[in-house]
């Protein structure tokens, strides 16, 4: 007995938030991009990278991207890269197409030294 073709087996569809998921995780990954300390009420309550929202249209992702970068970065190529590895990883794991990037620079900070070496 021969096994059906995996394209007559089913579907797959993957979640809005998974997307996104992998839309921030790959934009933090790019060297020059920082994750910001988040606070609620002047209380630290961890970090935070990368911000997306995305549009979908069948296969096709058109995404906003908001993100910290480290000060002095060279903000034009870090956020070309940003736009490469984001359009690239979203297509290796999941096979949709990022249309477009559209990338705002939310805060240039400097990178922190720890007090004790």
């Amino acid at each position: 007995m021969s096994q059906p073709d995996p394209a007559d087996r089913g579907g797959l569809s993957i979640d809005p938030g998974v997307l996104r998921k992998v839309v921030e995780h790959s934009a933090d990954g790019v060297p020059g991009t920082l994750r910001v300390p988040r606070k609620l009420a002047g209380v630290g309550i961890g970090e935070q990278g990368a911000s997306a929202r995305l549009t979908l249209s069948g296969k096709d992702i058109d995404v906003r991207l908001d993100l910290a970068l480290r000060y002095p970065a060279p903000v034009r190529s870090t956020v070309d890269a940003v736009r490469v590895a984001v359009s690239d990883e979203v297509e290796r794991i999941t096979g949709y197409r990022v249309r477009v990037v559209d990338v705002t620079v939310s805060a240039l900070l400097p990178e922190t030294r720890p007090r004790v070496e």
